[in-house]
């Protein structure tokens, strides 16, 4: 991890660390959408393109739309597990 993401973002830089530790750099990247950005609800997080271990021709990003999109499917699907319904009931 590099002193840059850590000073921009001292809250969310331990998180991302530790899953590197955990699960590597190619982990991260894949699952950062589901696993990492979330936290950007109670804390400031880097977008994924600020990551110092992403490469622009090699790794995909969402954008906004899509990540709106995907997280509004979640909630929905959270919603209809705790009511146990199927959706357009």
């Amino acid at each position: 991890m590099t002193d840059t993401l850590a000073m921009e973002y001292p809250e969310a830089a331990p998180y991302i660390e530790e899953a590197v530790d955990k699960h590597g750099e190619d982990w991260v990247l894949e699952n950062y959408y589901e696993e990492l950005y979330p936290l950007k609800q109670v804390m400031a997080v880097p977008e994924k393109e600020e990551l110092p271990f992403y490469e622009e021709v090699e790794d995909e990003t969402m954008t906004e739309v899509e990540r709106t999109e995907m997280y509004q499917a979640w909630g929905e699907y959270r919603e209809n597990l705790r009511t146990g319904t199927k959706p357009g009931e």
